[in-house]
């Protein structure tokens, strides 16, 4: 009898929690899209460091307002340069998170603070694959801008693809893909290790997948037959279609291309929205090259980053008055036009 007691009491003990499995119980549930802009937080991580694919990944999140990261963070100026940049650029904003008028001039976007704490709830997660020599914190501009509206933008440095690749090989980019659902489910066991920065943080049934050029081939490529329904949308920029994608579970898609676009052209992209099933919506920037519109001060950033954002909370966070804001906020005349097949009214 009195060992039953002692284990009863320890059951008891057991149910009641401590430690790290309570501090994720204490995480709210998943959301709806939140009403302003969060601070934004970064950190680094590494899948599989001792697997023949490395994959580095630099991971934005949104972050506790004026919370401090455990060490200080340098107060240098942060250098950030567009995908098709060849010089960074200094930005000496401070760390409140800001968003773009849809027709008017950019303002200053959230400067990340290594290690700051994750705010509280569950948030959609973004995949953002880079182009062919490039790296994850060119595409900054936009994808921080994401993580201060609500989203986990995870964005991996390919390993043959990627700026500093030391055997780059053009042709890898078919095996990132792979790559992108090794990603994927790295996170979705993250969400489930005790004492992780982002335990019980992450939507692991709200993905979505997006990327410039050949990382918008790699984005079309991670929706083949099959794929998990984990994966609810996806953003193809500057990209097109690969063997086999654009297969279910359908998931809605949208495109954005330069309408002058010398690399890939805008042909590859409308092809790829032709194919693709259900929703679709292909916003182009007549005039425009491989992806200028990317970086802010340029003609067509704003739109390009109303729409995406207004994209990402209708998929993912099932927000409906953002996909009747979508048609307005994409468009601005003489520097987007937009076309749209089959999203719900």
């Amino acid at each position: 009898m009195r060992v039953q007691r002692l284990a009863a009491a320890l059951l008891v003990a057991l149910a009641a929690g401590c430690g790290p499995a309570a501090a994720t119980d204490r995480v709210p549930p998943f959301r709806p899209a939140p009403p302003r802009p969060y601070a934004v937080g970064v950190r680094h991580l590494v899948v599989d460091p001792d697997g023949p694919r490395p994959l580095p990944v630099t991971v934005w999140y949104p972050a506790e307002p004026g919370a401090r990261p455990p060490a200080a963070a340098p107060t240098t100026a942060r250098r950030t340069a567009g995908p098709n940049s060849g010089a960074a650029t200094a930005d000496p904003t401070g760390g409140a998170a800001t968003t773009e008028p849809t027709g008017g001039a950019v303002t200053a976007g959230p400067v990340p603070r290594p290690g700051a704490p994750v705010a509280a709830g569950r948030f959609p997660v973004v995949v953002h694959s880079h182009g062919l020599r490039s790296l994850p914190e060119l595409h900054a501009p936009l994808t921080t801008r994401w993580a201060a509206a609500g989203f986990v933008v995870a964005a991996p440095a390919y390993p043959r693809t990627n700026l500093r690749a030391r055997d780059f090989t053009r042709a890898d980019v078919r095996n990132q893909p792979a790559d992108g659902w090794r990603l994927i489910r790295h996170l979705v066991r993250l969400d489930a290790r005790p004492g992780d920065p982002l335990a019980g943080h992450l939507a692991v049934d709200r993905f979505a997948a997006a990327g410039h050029s050949a990382g918008g081939f790699t984005t079309a490529g991670m929706f083949t037959s099959g794929h998990s329904a984990r994966l609810r949308a996806g953003i193809v920029i500057a990209g097109g279609g690969v063997a086999g994608s654009f297969a279910g579970p359908v998931a809605p898609l949208l495109f954005v291309h330069g309408g002058a676009d010398p690399v890939v052209p805008e042909s590859v992209g409308r092809a790829a929205y032709a194919r693709s099933l259900g929703p679709a919506a292909f916003l182009s920037l007549p005039g425009q090259g491989h992806g200028a519109y990317l970086t802010p001060g340029r003609p067509g950033f704003p739109q390009v980053l109303a729409a995406t954002t207004d994209f990402l909370r209708w998929t993912l966070y099932d927000d409906r008055r953002a996909r009747n804001r979508l048609p307005a906020d994409a468009l601005l005349p003489g520097v987007t036009t937009l076309t749209t097949r089959a999203l719900p009214g």
